[in-house]
């Protein structure tokens, strides 16, 4: 999960794939990465010609984060993202910006109601000031004219006019001067306001900037486990340091919007998506496996609930990115010799069409899980795929990287459980997809190893344990696509003992129980034979293990 974020269903988690049609077709796991390719169904196809033995290096193998074994250029790169995330740190970018202030509305009001108050005035005030000074001029000059000769009346207002400046001129520098002694004490003041916060900044540039973490590593310091998460950013970025740069800081401010930390130990109640996306087990690697079965949504009911409105779809993308949170948190380690990434399972059989209510949220998740969790998955494997998607996605495959390719598999119905055993050993495989995998099994673990077997054409195999006297000998096993005879019978090693028929011969149909059991209590020693016969035209893939109880053990 990294988890899967594949169209059909569930935000995903560990993640999901790139191309967003391809990518609606699964849903919502994890996923990290991006969808099809060509490379891979050639591996599929490569997977469905070799029927046989299962490889034992078959799945995709990390790079090392160890810096030691980096090559040169990498650790240059490495050294220069560090120095540009502590340059980061210390200018605050990892920060979120202050929320604007609420009242941003009701103050925008006042200002525009002021604004008009204040044009008003001084419209007013002006002509009321003009009406009087030219008013009275033109009332004297009448008076004056009449009486008087016209040279003293021109005098008389002449002076008239000289004289009303000067009081003018003085009540103007009165007023400047109030003014100016005004600005001199708002100067003061707000220099003696401008001293005390000082030593405040010179605090708050000396205090160290408040130290990042994502999936619970730093970004910065000693923590061995920080080269790993750098690491995933500079490959998702091919080294590119300033590229990775730019997909941490968004990475990181995403989370703080998201609210990762708070969502980690919400409660959405959603415990009927259990058995669409599920972390079980872990590949040949140890890399845990996350499994994405898209076909539940057949039921309309479980659909409508997690998909029906925009609201259900929020809450749908939440849960899928707080599986997948709580999947690297509980599953990875991130250490230089530890596990960093997973391994995702996409059933894609009875799986919804890519058009439908969940298209949107599974292109959204798809977005989030390749932006900010990177190089998450190991290995994506597809079973049960319909023509359709080849299809497309060999369509896309010429967009992928050649990095991206290599970590894709595909396979059809037919060849999925052999394709899934590559990567995954069958006591990890759940039974629903062809392995041994059952939840509370009183007799079998995951540490009880399956035995793989072909039976060939037309042929038979039979299959011999020893056991011990006073003992109970306990056996499962499995044909894939049944269409067999199977029989079990014990054989005492004394000479001249009786064959006992523990399970008479008989031909197990298709729609049989998957796993057959069968158990035997034993008083001498001997051997149990279990035989298979595979009448049909094609060979079948065999699964069996056992296990010997000591009578005190037997129930």
């Amino acid at each position: 999960m990294a988890e899967e974020t594949q169209p059909q269903a569930a935000a995903a988690a560990p993640a999901a794939e790139a191309a967003p049609e391809v990518v609606a077709a699964e849903k919502a796991p994890a996923e990290v990465e991006e969808p099809a390719v060509e490379a891979e169904t050639e591996e599929s196809a490569a997977v469905a010609d070799d029927g046989g033995a299962v490889e034992a290096t078959g799945s995709f193998k990390e790079e090392s984060n160890l810096v030691a074994d980096l090559p040169d250029p990498e650790k240059k790169a490495l050294d220069e993202f560090k120095e540009l995330i502590v340059a980061a740190l210390a200018a605050g970018e990892f920060n979120l910006p202050p929320p604007p202030p609420p009242p941003k509305a009701k103050t925008e009001e006042p200002a525009k109601a002021e604004e008009p108050a204040k044009t008003e005035e001084p419209a007013k005030e002006e002509p009321k000031v003009e009406e009087p000074k030219t008013e009275e001029p033109a009332k004297e000059e009448p008076k004056t004219e009449e009486p008087k000769a016209e040279e003293p009346a021109k005098e008389e207002p002449k002076a008239e006019e000289a004289k009303p400046p000067e009081p003018k001129t003085q009540e103007v520098t009165a007023e400047e001067v109030t003014k100016t002694a005004e600005a001199a004490a708002e100067a003061a003041a707000a220099a003696t306001s401008e001293q005390t916060p000082a030593p405040e900044a010179e605090a708050d540039a000396v205090a160290p900037p408040e130290p990042v973490f994502i999936w619970g590593v730093p970004l910065v310091g000693d923590d061995e486990r920080t080269d790993a998460v750098l690491l995933k950013f500079l490959r998702a970025r091919e080294f590119k340091v300033k590229e990775a740069m730019a997909m941490l800081r968004s990475a990181v401010l995403w989370r703080k919007r998201f609210g990762i930390d708070s969502l980690l130990e919400a409660d959405l109640a959603f415990p009927e998506l259990e058995k669409v996306v599920f972390y079980r087990g872990a590949d040949r690697e140890s890399h845990p496996v996350c499994y994405n079965v898209y076909g539940e949504f057949q039921d309309k009911d479980l659909y409508e609930k997690a998909f029906g409105d925009e609201e259900k779809r929020e809450r749908f993308l939440k849960w899928r990115i707080q599986l997948l949170e709580r999947g690297i948190l509980s599953q990875l380690d991130f250490a230089p010799s530890g596990i960093c990434s997973m391994v995702q399972v996409t059933d894609l059989k009875n799986s919804p069409p890519m058009l439908g209510k969940h298209r949107a949220v599974t292109r959204q998740a798809v977005a989030l899980l390749q932006d900010n969790y990177p190089e998450f998955i190991a290995k994506k494997v597809f079973i049960n795929v319909p023509w359709w998607y080849l299809a497309a996605n060999k369509m896309m495959s010429p967009f992928l990287t050649q990095r991206t390719r290599s970590k894709f598999v595909f396979a059809s119905q037919a060849k999925s459980p052999e394709t899934l055993f590559r990567y995954i050993a069958p006591e990890q495989v759940p039974v629903q997809f062809g392995g041994l995998y059952k939840e509370d099994d009183p007799e079998f673990t995951t540490s009880d190893s399956v035995t793989e077997l072909t039976i060939k054409a037309s042929s038979k195999e039979t299959i011999e344990i020893p056991v011990t006297e006073n003992s109970t000998i306990v056996w499962e096993l499995r044909v894939l696509g049944w269409e067999v005879s199977y029989g079990a019978e014990f054989t005492p090693d004394a000479e001249g003992g009786y064959t006992v028929i523990v399970q008479k011969t008989r031909k197990v149909p298709a729609n049989e129980e998957p796993i057959m059991k069968g158990s035997f209590k034993v008083t001498e020693a001997g051997k149990i034979a279990l035989t298979i016969n595979n009448p049909a035209s094609k060979k079948k893939k065999l699964l069996y293990r056992s296990k010997v109880k000591s009578t005190s053990e037997s129930i």
